[in-house]
């Protein structure tokens, strides 16, 4: 019987690692968009020369938001129609989940297009209800020209980057304290992870692990992506995807102490506090606004749209939801309200997916491995 234990425990160890995430929530096809809300107005917060439009209705009139009907992709472009004149913004959009997703999630996506272009400066970022006492995670951010993706945290004070042996990409700036601007940031050393690259390569995905041990990134181009990474599968295991582009271990950032759940954001600003100072490193000389957001919008921003197939959010159960509640059996999604100021249309709607429950019983894993044992006659 000593003998059996001792294997019931070994296999107990195995099954504990299978599978670690189930799928919460998906943002897919023609309701892509259910369960997002728009922004809308002039965001002063980071000193840009954009008009959000919202709600979805009035920005699917402007067709800068909209799913194609054929391959059920969705867009959200800059507009490159109107001919803008001095002192006026340009229209473009951001969107923001209604959910907040606790530590213990994993955020997915999939996308065949990232926004390009001088002056254009996208985003696929989270952030929490506090700014900045709550975190922000960026995934996808670069502006201008520059060659490669960018990712980043940004916190309060006390949290800092140390380059583990298992990133991928080069820290380029180790103080995650929001009030240094940059972030602790990693840029992206595999190729075409932005641009006319990531479009010609098909696209790619991005993967990020929140979880109390810290937070990662992967990225992989279309060729790279795990054959486990797909919308057949509603369970992933972070475990076999090797080692991330972008890795924050919490042992020199506290991730309870610094993160709150997270809300998922997409936009697409031009010039700002980013697009700005880098606009001459890969722009002709002059100033961003004058030199691309005023005029004619075509040929500068006909390739500056995003075109996503899917983002989806994976949990642990009896994950923590720092906003509002705490769940039992699964990591589900909080709604404390919107982060932002402004004018924010709600378009919730079917997108979710019950998280399918865990064996976090211990009974359940021994009764597990036992039958596992026995399959393969070792009891």
């Amino acid at each position: 019987m000593k003998r059996s234990f001792s294997r019931i425990i070994l296999a107990v160890s195995l099954v504990s690692h299978v599978v670690a995430y189930t799928l919460v929530k998906e943002y897919s096809g023609q309701n892509f968009f259910d369960g997002w809300d728009f922004f809308n107005g002039y965001d002063p917060s980071t000193y840009g020369d954009t008009q959000y439009v919202g709600p979805l209705s009035a920005a699917q009139s402007a067709h800068l938001a909209y799913v194609d009907s054929s391959s059920g992709h969705a867009f959200m472009r800059v507009d490159n129609t109107t001919n803008v004149a001095y002192p006026n913004k340009r229209n473009t959009v951001e969107i923001y989940t209604s959910d907040f997703y606790p530590v213990g999630s994993v955020f997915i996506m999939d996308a065949a297009r990232l926004p390009w272009g001088c002056s254009v400066w996208p985003s696929f970022w989270t952030r929490g209800s506090n700014w900045p006492y709550d975190g922000e995670i960026d995934i996808v951010e670069y502006a201008n020209l520059m060659g490669n993706n960018q990712m980043a945290l940004h916190t309060a004070a006390g949290c800092t980057h140390t380059t583990p042996s298992n990133q991928v990409g080069q820290t380029i700036e180790p103080n995650c304290n929001a009030t240094d601007g940059a972030g602790c940031t990693v840029s992206e050393k595999k190729p075409n992870s932005y641009g006319p690259g990531f479009a010609s390569a098909g696209g790619g995905v991005w993967a990020t692990q929140f979880d109390t041990s810290g937070i990662y990134i992967w990225f992989w181009s279309r060729s790279d992506v795990p054959s486990s990474i797909s919308l057949s599968n509603t369970s992933i295991d972070p475990t076999s995807w090797g080692a991330p582009s972008a890795s924050y271990p919490a042992s020199s950032c506290d991730i309870g102490s610094h993160f709150g759940a997270q809300q998922l954001v997409l936009d697409i600003q031009l010039c700002g506090a980013f697009g700005n100072p880098t606009y001459n490193q890969t722009c002709p000389p002059g100033d961003c606004y004058l030199n691309s957001v005023i005029g004619p919008g075509s040929p500068t921003y006909d390739n500056a749209y995003f075109e996503i197939s899917y983002v989806r959010v994976f949990g642990l159960t009896n994950a923590t939801s720092n906003g509002s509640s705490t769940t039992t059996g699964s990591a589900s999604a909080t709604s404390p309200g919107a982060a932002r100021t402004g004018s924010p249309t709600s378009t919730q709607g079917s997108g979710t997916s019950d998280a399918l429950p865990m064996l976090s019983h211990p009974l359940s894993l021994l009764s597990l491995a036992a039958v596992l044992l026995l399959s393969l006659g070792l009891m």
